[in-house]
């Protein structure tokens, strides 16, 4: 079956709120999708959507692989690999962010900044090693918040972990870009908003929507390759920008 002939096929790792709003809208467009997740209630859910269920998880790399190798098979090949899996590590019961440096906890680096980084690095990593031996165009993208472009009090120790996926992300892209793997970050600067609505105290006109960001996903896999877009950033209206 010709690349022209066949559905476009794509795996979104993270299949609750964001990752499901991208499964959602992408079966909504024809592709043909796998959704991973490591709960048997989140596969439960892809299952419910139409998509392929894969248990994996992206902090390792050898089931990012197994993954992408099942979804393959199924879909004939891959357009379009999303990392959209939040990654916690360590302790998080002390201050959001990790606290003012001078008062954080010996273990709050590995706790907030170790983790992110390194998904991000699993997940790009077997990802491009697995497209690089495709040897077909193919879109990547890695998911993080607006602490990748700027530290905050108290949560310079969280911001370092963006910092690093944006690092990684951009090292991937320029890596890849000459053989046809387009790599992106969607930098996400807002809370997204939860699958039941805003919470008490929220303000939902400041909160992300979901299926705005999954359409920016879209956007990103339906570029050529006259015209690739890198970093993509989406700012609610009502949540506070900085240039």
């Amino acid at each position: 079956m010709s690349h022209e002939e066949r559905r476009r096929g794509a795996v979104v790792f993270g299949a609750r709120n964001l990752g499901r709003a991208v499964i959602e809208l992408l079966r909504e467009r024809g592709w043909a999708v796998a959704g991973v997740a490591r709960s048997d209630a989140t596969l439960e859910g892809v299952k419910a959507m139409g998509a392929l269920a894969l248990q994996g998880d992206v902090t390792d790399q050898a089931s990012v692989r197994e993954v992408l190798e099942h979804a393959a098979a199924a879909h004939g090949a891959l357009d379009l690999v999303v990392n959209a899996a939040a990654a916690y590590g360590g302790d998080r019961s002390g201050p959001f962010g990790g606290g003012p440096i001078a008062q954080a906890a010996s273990d709050a680096f590995d706790s907030w900044a170790a983790a992110p980084a390194r998904s991000a690095f699993t997940f790009l990593s077997a990802t491009g090693a697995f497209l690089l031996e495709q040897g077909t165009p193919a879109t990547v993208v890695q998911a993080t918040g607006g602490s990748s472009r700027r530290a905050a009090p108290g949560r310079g120790i969280w911001a370092a972990g963006a910092f690093g996926v944006r690092a990684i992300t951009q090292a991937a892209a320029l890596e890849l870009r000459e053989h046809g793997i387009h790599v992106a970050l969607l930098i996400i600067d807002a809370g997204i908003e939860p699958p039941g609505g805003a919470q008490p105290g929220q303000a939902l006109d400041a909160l992300a929507d979901p299926r705005e960001l999954a359409a920016a996903v879209l956007f990103l896999a339906d570029q050529g390759p006259r015209g690739t877009t890198h970093e993509l950033q989406v700012t609610p209206l009502a949540e506070r920008w900085v240039p």
